[in-house]
């Protein structure tokens, strides 16, 4: 098995992932479960008895820092989250792909080992878009969806990708100048990224190879056995995903489409906007799981 870090990478991004999860006031549970896909490392939060739901992190990306933006939940729900396989964190370093049902497979045999036959899901960006590969592939399983700057659904322009995030990380890579990474940060987050996760970034682009290929857009065609209530939260600013090309989109494939949410954010939501994004996920749990 190749792996996904350069030089003293896994050592960085542990420690970035140790200091992310010392910084949580809350106790969080860790453990491992062999699967047919790689051995998968999972974050455990929130009461035992509450009702499940599993969170996957963005791609390319630590799993505390992604689980950092829906802390609310843990105070009413078990939250599983995986660290997703070939990503950074502790999982199997293989990649698999975002395109088939794999990762679909993958998620049973998750919930499969913790005895959940149904759940409600969240996931921001690369995690949106490995949910809709299990909407797409094993659509009972979902009790609900929550997709948070989703991919998977529609993709930004890719002349303004190149331009706002290719150039500046190849400038990057060329000089380690904080200044194309404060541009990178810039243009992902609307100026609004934490400084510590700016660092972590600056280190997975430094660190890692990264997974280059976006979950595969979802058609309606997929999704036609998949009717679980359903909410999109998209942002005005997201290079990525952005609101204009999803909301049509979304609106297109998902038959239980309850809610469609837009906001002027970049593709990482600022303080200002995880605050109306809890408040949002919060009343979406309430009424439909």
């Amino acid at each position: 098995m190749k792996s996904i870090y350069k030089r003293d990478g896994k050592k960085v991004i542990a420690q970035h992932y140790e200091e992310y999860i010392e910084s949580f006031d809350f106790e969080v549970e860790r453990t491992y479960v062999d699967t047919s896909y790689g051995k998968t490392h999972l974050l455990i939060a929130g009461p035992p008895d509450g009702k499940p739901v599993f969170l996957f992190q963005g791609g390319n990306c630590i799993n505390p820092m992604t689980f950092s933006w829906f802390l609310p939940l843990v105070k009413e729900y078990r939250v599983y989250a995986p660290d997703t396989i070939g990503h950074p964190g502790y999982s199997d370093e293989n990649r698999i792909s975002a395109k088939d049902g794999s990762f679909a497979y993958w998620i049973k045999e998750l919930m499969d080992s913790f005895q959940i036959n149904r759940c409600a899901f969240v996931g921001p960006s690369y995690g949106a878009g490995i949910i809709l590969r299990l909407a797409t592939y094993l659509p009972d399983k979902i009790a609900c969806a929550a997709l948070v700057a989703p991919a998977g659904i529609k993709l930004g322009s890719k002349l303004k990708m190149i331009q706002d995030i290719l150039l500046p990380l190849v400038l990057f890579h060329g000089t380690s100048s904080p200044t194309y990474l404060d541009k990178i940060a810039n243009h992902m987050a609307d100026s609004g990224m934490k400084e510590r996760d700016k660092t972590i970034i600056g280190n997975v682009f430094k660190y890692v190879k990264l997974e280059q290929d976006m979950p595969k857009l979802t058609t309606k065609e997929e999704l036609a056995h998949y009717h679980a209530p359903t909410m999109v939260i998209a942002g005005k600013k997201d290079l990525f995903f952005p609101d204009n090309r999803v909301k049509e989109a979304a609106r297109e494939i998902f038959s239980n489409l309850i809610e469609y949410k837009s906001y002027d954010m970049g593709h990482f939501p600022s303080e200002e906007y995880l605050l109306k994004i809890h408040q949002d996920i919060t009343k979406f749990l309430k009424e439909h799981y």
